[in-house]
């Protein structure tokens, strides 16, 4: 690069207006106005980016020129001879430029090929290319201008993606790794329609990763819906080229988001056109791992990693969660920007005297879990308690041996090592069977309530779909978002979903096998805690059989149980007669249904404005049945008045 080439832009428009002054017989150059302040070399930096020879970028500051300074146009028109004709050509260009050359014309050349000018001809125009009038590109000059801007033909598709300066640098040693393999690739070149392939289970991990590499490759990261892409072949060959041309200018990479409704042949036609760094974010299992491109598999962190960075942005506080800060890294698998921002709640909500950094942590993480469940699945508030649940003892032991299992887990898989031995079966799974109304729903809301979790319950019915691959793809996304919130899931019915492989006949079982083998493997690998549910344990394959931790049988409530469930289905505040509860446990109904006789009698004794009595349970007893068709016998109501 010369003398020249290196000067700034304000002693280029001087140096070309001043050959535009010769050109029309000026005595002597008149300098430009001194609104055009001296740039740091952006006129040096795009003949570098784009391949300019000098004489393309002194047409191209003359250009410049006839945008922003009045006399431009002036000399100009004296030129043409013409005090109409106050714009720039090629014509022009070639007659008063030095070192001029007829290929600048072309269309493959960087002028026009980047579209750093433009030939404006009036529709219908028919007017030669070389007296046809020139302008700069609005997004060129403003670049050149030192103005921040972006292109407006495609600022709408391509948004920055924001990245906080207080992002933590990842002490990850596997994934600096991979970071630096994706830096290589370039660093080399590799951008050349060879795309990133960012992989990994959590979305917000691989777009931390990329975020993270852009910082290393000091690259502004921006974003791109792969469904914006235009349906037109030539509309998405501009878009390439407006793109390629606007990362050169903002040293900038794109981050492609994709999903499987995507046209991924329109995509990878397009990456072929662009030449700039480009990532696509990759979900597990998803069409675009198919793509053409350096696969970056992005690990999760560890819990020993995970640890270290809650100890890391917590500082001097992690050492007073009492212990706590081992069950949130066991249940809350956050990657480093969820810690970040759930650490950072943390260090700057107040404390009371009373008040538990560890309790707050603990909370702070729920709540910031809860995002990627909520939209999935429905939450339960668990209010139930073990004093209202009427179980046989057998029964109500293994109900707290799971709940031992869950209260433990971290001491048991990160202090003691299970989970770097076993690289399976870190999760705890659970089946309940027994009849509608034993019980089920109400034992998985005390055991999320005794470990202060929070549960919801999948809607297997929005789960399934008639379309292949379809309903992998829902639960993938439900164990993926339950894994890193820490939930606990409950199955209900789930028959519906775990029931037996069965014979192929056609194409129909084979699918549906495939949906149940894959939950086979998935439950395999989840590492949080699953409550299935069923009154069909025989329609369960016998493979999941294997894979469930505990079962617990919920038997139909005996008589004496039945006693005990009317005891305590009132509210203290319930205004009750003297009601004789072994009278009531007649009632040959489960827990379920005794509530809705309870409730319903309680909405007949407010009618009345008097306590609830036995001739309003029997009321309700007689349309609860009804609405089961079944009869309600003598023996049931014996002795009752």
């Amino acid at each position: 690069m010369n003398a020249v080439a290196a000067e700034t832009l304000q002693q280029a428009l001087e140096r070309v207006y001043g050959k535009l002054q010769s050109a029309a017989g000026a005595e002597a150059p008149t300098p430009v106005a001194d609104e055009v302040a001296a740039t740091e070399n952006t006129l040096q930096q795009l003949q570098s980016m784009f391949g300019l020879s000098e004489f393309e970028r002194d047409l191209l500051v003359l250009c410049v020129g006839t945008s922003i300074e009045a006399r431009f146009l002036t000399a100009c028109a004296t030129i043409h001879g013409n005090p109409q004709c106050t714009w720039p050509t090629f014509g022009l260009a070639l007659a008063t430029l030095d070192q001029a050359h007829w290929s600048s014309i072309s269309r493959v050349r960087p002028l026009r090929y980047w579209s750093l000018i433009d030939v404006v001809r009036a529709p219908g125009s028919h007017a030669p290319l070389l007296h046809a009038p020139l302008q700069v590109d609005e997004r060129i000059l403003l670049y050149l201008l030192n103005v921040s801007a972006t292109d407006e033909r495609i600022e709408a598709l391509m948004r920055p993606l924001p990245m906080s300066i207080d992002t933590p640098r990842s002490e990850n040693t596997r994934l600096n790794a991979i970071l630096d393999e994706g830096l290589r690739h370039w660093l080399n070149g590799g951008e050349r329609g060879r795309p990133l392939l960012f992989c990994g289970e959590r979305g917000a991990s691989r777009e931390a990763a990329f975020t993270e590499l852009c910082r290393r490759a000091d690259l502004n990261p921006y974003y791109l819906h792969a469904f914006d892409l235009p349906a037109d072949i030539d509309e998405r060959r501009t878009v390439a080229r407006l793109w390629t041309r606007e990362s050169a200018l903002q040293h900038a990479a794109l981050f492609v988001r994709c999903n499987d409704s995507d046209n991924l042949q329109a995509l990878s036609g397009w990456l072929d056109l662009v030449h700039a760094p480009v990532a696509i974010d990759t979900p597990m299992g998803s069409q675009a791992e198919y793509l053409s491109g350096l696969r970056l598999d992005i690990p999760n962190l560890s819990a020993a990693e995970r640890k270290q960075t809650w100890i890391g942005q917590l500082g001097d506080a992690s050492h007073r969660l009492n212990g706590t800060l081992d069950r949130i890294v066991d249940y809350f698998h956050f990657d480093e920007t969820a810690i970040q921002s759930a650490a950072a709640i943390a260090r700057e909500t107040p404390l009371d005297d009373e008040d538990d950094i560890g309790q707050i942590a603990w909370r702070i993480c729920r709540q910031q879990g809860r995002r990627s469940l909520d939209n999935l699945a429905r939450r339960i508030e668990p209010r139930a308690t073990w004093s209202e649940l009427v179980l046989p003892p057998a029964q109500t032991e293994t109900l707290q041996q799971i709940a031992i299992h869950m209260r433990q887990r971290a001491v048991v898989n990160q202090q003691w090592g299970f989970s770097e031995r076993y690289s399976r079966g870190h999760g705890l799974n659970a089946l309940f069977a027994g009849g509608s109304g034993t019980g089920k729903t109400m034992a998985a809301e005390i055991l999320a309530r005794e470990l202060d979790l929070d549960l919801y319950q999948i809607d297997l019915a929005s789960m399934v779909s008639k379309y292949i691959g379809e309903t992998e793809k829902n639960l993938r996304r439900v164990f993926d978002a339950a894994e890193e919130s820490g939930a606990v899931l409950l199955f209900d019915e789930c028959d519906a979903l775990f029931g037996k492989r069965s014979e192929v006949r056609d194409s129909h079982d084979r699918y549906a096998n495939m949906e149940v083998s894959y939950l086979l493997q998935r439950m395999d690998s989840y590492r949080g805690v699953a409550i299935l549910t069923t009154n069909m344990r025989h329609a369960m394959d016998s493979a999941f059989m294997r894979r469930i931790r505990f079962i617990v049988q919920f038997p139909f409530p005996d008589a004496p149980s039945r006693a005990r469930i009317w005891q305590g289905i009132f509210p203290e505040l319930a205004p009750c007669d003297d009601l004789d509860f072994e009278q009531l446990s007649q009632l040959n109904v489960s827990g379920g249904v005794i509530r809705n006789i309870a409730t319903h009698a309680a909405f007949l004794a407010a009618e009345d404005s008097t306590s609830i009595g036995t001739q309003h349970i029997l009321a309700a007893s007689r349309a609860e049945y009804a609405k089961m068709e079944k009869p309600l016998t003598t023996a049931e109501t014996r002795g009752w008045s």
